[in-house]
């Protein structure tokens, strides 16, 4: 379907969504129901779908970078930002920590830590960076990390590198392994005697490939190698919990999965090693052993902070395990129709459990940014071409608003695309 026949239908379909008005409430067990209304499962998503407010344009596949604040999240956000001007000094004097810390505590039990190994920061990268530029290296040391990790923290090992003289070791991810274990004797035929830290993404950006995080770890830990863990993608996408990874750091944006404004992320740090840390910012906090002390951030946008909350209220109406059931079907309802078709190529595990959302496809002989530019331009479909690491396809990512009819329309483009070729 072209550019000017989608236009027409899309606003069409629109209208029927907006004929579904049934209020979100909760049911016994803390999920969404309808107030008086009989509704199905696809029911159930159109009426979520209600709470954005989307662009007739085009649809919207690349949820990835940032997730739409839904509109009952943005309206708590927009009177925490009028809230916090009114009182001014005295909300950043009198109150603005006792919140931090309230959200703080909120935030850890859903990714299941104990609230003293959590930092509130800006972003993964942030997170991230922190542990990289304040872990004591030691000329010599060796860090392993993988090609398909994301340039931020890759930079930040080369920069750290050239300062201290340590070591970077580069893996390959396998797109379609046989095995958890294949995985875990990847990242092991690396380690040496002078390997210090390991990091590893959760769910890798570029592909949407989940790794058995824990079975990593364990093996790390057994030669005794700490373990980073990139999970920008994680938390509020697929159920996390933290304690039960075994990692040593574990760090995650929340204005991608959980929908909260941009500007805000988390760290976890195991109680054990947050006194080796060096800070990015000298804070007046003395005792090596207080998180808090890596976590001076300046004067900062604190109703991002105070929106978490809401953010997390929503999702959890909804319920992280249905969340995760909806985006990995709506993933494969997608997938599964492109994988065999000609000159069409998938970046992403076959194996069900090894993905969720986020799923990369290619067609070959078509770079990816050209192939993002024909989808947008042609089909009316926004996604984000990428050109690296192995991977030359575009990250299709759709969100809890997207509808089958939408990825119909998406798989109807491809193959029309492939079938150019």
């Amino acid at each position: 379907m072209k550019k000017r026949d989608f236009i027409k239908n899309i606003s069409l379909a629109g209208m029927a969504v907006t004929s579904l008005s049934f209020p979100l409430t909760l049911n016994a067990t803390g999920h969404l129901k309808s107030a008086g209304a009989s509704y199905n499962e696809g029911d159930f998503w159109l009426r979520i779908r209600e709470d954005y407010i989307l662009k007739p344009e085009y649809i919207n596949l690349e949820n990835g970078y940032y997730n739409i604040i839904p509109q009952p999240t943005l309206k708590k956000y927009l009177e925490h930002i009028a809230h916090v001007n009114k009182e001014g000094a005295f909300y950043m004097r009198g109150v603005q920590e006792e919140n931090k810390a309230r959200i703080n505590a909120r935030l850890a039990k859903f990714v299941g830590c104990a609230e003293t190994e959590l930092i509130l920061t800006r972003n993964t990268t942030e997170s991230l960076d922190l542990i990289i530029s304040g872990y004591p290296w030691q000329e010599g040391d060796e860090a392993i990390m993988a090609h398909q990790d994301y340039g931020a923290m890759l930079n930040m090992f080369k920069q750290v590198s050239k300062r201290a003289g340590m070591v970077n070791k580069l893996v390959d991810i396998p797109q379609d392994p046989i095995s958890d274990e294949e995985l875990v004797a990847l990242y092991e035929s690396q380690i040496t005697s002078r390997t210090k830290l390991l990091m590893i993404c959760h769910m890798v950006n570029i592909t949407g490939h989940i790794l058995p995080v824990c079975k990593i770890c364990d093996m790390a830990h057994t030669h005794g190698v700490e373990v980073m863990v990139d999970g920008a993608h994680c938390i509020g996408h697929i159920n996390v919990n933290i304690e039960e990874l075994h990692c040593d750091y574990y760090g995650s944006s929340l204005h991608k999965w959980v929908a909260a404004p941009l500007g805000v992320g988390m760290l976890y740090i195991n109680k054990n090693k947050i006194s080796k840390l060096w800070p990015l910012f000298a804070e007046s906090i003395t005792e090596q052993d207080n998180i808090l002390r890596l976590n001076h951030t300046g004067t900062h946008p604190v109703h991002t902070h105070l929106a978490i909350a809401d953010a997390l209220d929503y999702l959890e109406l909804i319920g992280i395990e249905r969340k995760e059931e909806r985006l990995r079907h709506l993933q494969r309802y997608w997938s599964e129709q492109l994988r065999e078709v000609e000159s069409i190529k998938i970046f992403t595990p076959t194996q069900v459990h090894r993905s969720c959302a986020i799923a990369n496809v290619g067609v070959i002989g078509i770079p990816a940014t050209e192939l993002a530019k024909i989808l947008l331009e042609e089909y009316s479909v926004f996604t984000v071409g990428i050109d690296n690491a192995g991977v030359n396809g575009c990250r299709i990512t759709p969100n809890v608003y997207t509808t089958t009819v939408e990825l119909d329309h998406f798989v109807a483009s491809m193959k029309s695309i492939a079938a150019g070729v």
